[in-house]
């Protein structure tokens, strides 16, 4: 009984471990986009984030006609300042180039996307 126990404490500490790792630590890849950011929001019921959308240029042909291309990114909520800097770049429409990080699993009360913008850079 008292191994059994042993056994389920190790196998529970190993996925708090895990989890933690794949929440904080963990990138699947990091890179960076450059476009207009045409959207800043902040959004959900019981864990509000902070969502936005780039326009990144160019168009996708479609069924319906040509549409502009955009990626949605999150905000990690304790990075206050690219928040600001993305809602300024949109007041003056201006071109930016985010950095970010894409984490291997989305976590709803993280963001809405994959990708977190680390760093913004306003291109003139």
């Amino acid at each position: 009984m008292k191994k059994t126990l042993i056994k389920i404490g190790v196998v529970v500490v190993m996925l708090a471990i895990i989890t933690f790792v794949i929440l904080n630590m963990a990138n699947f890849s990091s890179g960076y986009r450059a476009g207009v950011p045409i959207k800043v929001s902040h959004k959900g019921v019981l864990f509000k984030t902070w969502e936005g959308e780039l326009n990144i240029g160019g168009l996708t042909n479609s069924g319906q006609g040509a549409i502009p291309t955009t990626w949605a990114f999150s905000i990690p909520t304790d990075n206050e300042q690219v928040r600001i800097d993305i809602e300024e770049a949109i007041k003056t429409g201006k071109r930016v180039k985010l950095s970010y990080d894409e984490k291997y699993v989305k976590f709803f009360w993280k963001g809405d996307t994959k990708y977190f913008v680390t760093d913004v850079e306003i291109l003139e």
